[in-house]
């Protein structure tokens, strides 16, 4: 079942395109839903600012484990923001 707390939760942990399907579909269901819309408007905000953003180091910062793959991701984002 897709609810405002799962979309929340989705959130949270980064997967933003996720969460926003559902705040979507939340929407459609229920198109006075305030939190809904507030959420879409913020989500689709971040996905303009970063449509670039690489889709592979995104898969790699949800799954790193270790301190290395840190490390390895905290570069590339220097090197993205510099």
């Amino acid at each position: 079942m897709k609810t405002l707390t799962l979309a929340s939760i989705y959130e949270l942990q980064g997967l933003k395109d996720e969460a926003l399907e559902i705040y979507k579909d939340i929407l459609k269901e229920n198109p006075e839903n305030k939190e809904a819309k507030i959420a879409i408007k913020r989500l689709s905000g971040i996905r303009k600012n970063f449509s670039g953003v690489n889709k592979e180091m995104k898969e790699f910062f949800v799954k790193m484990d270790s301190k290395v793959e840190f490390l390895e991701f905290e570069r590339w984002l220097l090197k993205l923001w510099n």
